[in-house]
């Protein structure tokens, strides 16, 4: 994203001698796909499906505006993390105790369902492309498993170099798919227009697009990722802009790709599939059925890296996230972007024990029906997490506690405030939604 602080001086000015600023290269990619290839789930594709099979291209629009939405978001993660030094949970502590407790039941409990479902998602296409090995429980088991001991026992390096790969699994399966149903592309330029489909709830179903692009907790990992890359001061802030707008082109991407395939494999056939992970399984059978098992096959491989990305990037960004909350409520007072930088923080048994958390005690859920109550403060957690998100990086970016030269300029101010509405907005109609007569 361009330089939203509206700061003229060079990168890296402070008073004194600052960092130098190192040269904005391809070279230095890496959390950038990281957070593109963990933000984007089954659950988004099959949105972005859905949007494509009721409406055409008339919200791809929407999308876009996601992306840029989430750029402004993940770049103010960055920015807090190279400017201050700090992380972003020692600056939430800054704002008062009630964050601590809003993240420490948010971890627990949405860790507890988010790991369940992470190997449910994963498992579903193995078992498709493999149907008489074994159930799909013990598939999602053993995802949870490989996800537990591949970031266990690897740092940083190798985890950023094995989900670039799975990123170029992903980009070839979801291109090839856009390419392979021929987009109408006089369609698809006009659906860069803003225009709301004719239809009931039309503004809630195009702002549940916009803030479902790549969405989660996994924003608020951007900026661990980016010091445990060894980026810890202002020097790598031109850097950081740069591989975050590679993060969500990366994304949009992917998300445009598979609006094109709604539109014109689902919309023109008046098809509809299943708005959970199943309707990915669905769309496999209809490419199978249309375009012969190959790309059928094809497409399930792409499912599968877009599932496995997401359970071992979380596994391991909310992981740090987690053992950097425990080392602040220890009251460690260590220069924290270093202390990521050097990995220590992958190797503390506070990131291992949460790895556990969102490993073994989930796998009970593959076995019964989810419980009912939880579920519905999972929901209600969840929604509320992201305008927690955009609002607190409001408040930490315009104050004392971030140096003046890197505070936000009225660019990111404005889309953080776009964002904080828009994700207030999706969370009270979530909160809303809720079954809360049945909950009681």
């Amino acid at each position: 994203m361009a330089d939203t602080t509206g700061n003229t001086q060079d990168i890296g000015a402070q008073d004194g001698p600052g960092p130098q600023p190192r040269r904005s290269s391809w070279r230095y990619i890496g959390p950038g796909i990281v957070v593109a290839a963990t933000g984007v789930g089954a659950g988004d594709l099959v949105a972005t499906l859905i949007a494509g099979s009721n409406f055409g291209y008339t919200l791809l629009w929407a999308a876009v505006v996601g992306c840029l939405v989430k750029i402004s978001l993940a770049e103010a993660c960055g920015r807090w993390h190279l400017a201050t030094g700090r992380t972003l949970f020692d600056g939430w502590a800054g704002l008062g105790r009630w964050t601590t407790w809003f993240f420490a039941v948010y971890a627990v409990i949405w860790g507890f369902v988010y790991g369940a479902a992470a190997m449910s998602s994963s498992a579903l296409p193995l078992q498709a492309l493999f149907p008489d090995v074994m159930d799909l429980e013990y598939w999602g088991i053993a995802c949870g498993l490989v996800g537990l001991v591949f970031v266990w026992f690897n740092k940083y390096a190798v985890f950023e170099k094995v989900m670039t790969a799975l990123v170029g699994v992903m980009f070839v399966v979801t291109v090839y798919l856009a390419v392979r149903v021929t987009p109408n592309l006089g369609d698809a330029f006009a659906g860069l227009l803003p225009v709301l489909p004719d239809e009931k709830d039309s503004v809630l179903n195009t702002l549940g697009l916009i803030g479902g692009v790549g969405g989660t907790i996994t924003l608020a990992a951007y900026g661990y990722w980016v010091n445990a890359k060894g980026w810890t001061d202002t020097g790598w802030m031109k850097v950081m802009r740069l591989d975050n707008r590679v993060a969500y082109i990366t994304t949009g991407i992917f998300v445009v790709a598979m609006l094109f395939v709604g539109a014109e494999l689902l919309h023109s056939a008046n098809i509809a599939i299943s708005s959970g992970d199943q309707g990915l399984i669905q769309l496999g059978d209809i490419l199978e059925d249309r375009y012969g098992s190959a790309t059928g096959t094809l497409f399930l491989i792409g499912f599968f890296a877009t599932s496995f990305t997401s359970l071992i990037g979380v596994w391991h960004g909310v992981s740090l996230m987690f053992a950097d909350f425990l080392a602040r409520q220890r009251g460690e007072r260590q220069a924290r972007a270093d202390e990521l930088a050097s990995g220590r923080r992958e190797r503390s048994w506070t990131f291992r024990a949460y790895l556990l958390w969102l490993t073994f005690p989930p796998m009970i859920l593959l076995f019964q029906d989810e419980p009912f109550r939880l579920i519905i403060i999972y929901g209600v957690l969840g929604a509320a997490f992201m305008p927690f998100l955009a609002l607190t990086l409001l408040w930490l970016l315009n104050s004392s506690r971030t140096p003046r030269e890197w505070r936000s300029g009225p660019l990111s101010n404005g889309m953080l405030t776009v964002a904080g509405l828009l994700f207030l907005v999706l969370a009270v109609k979530q909160i809303w939604d809720q079954p809360w007569s049945e909950f009681f």
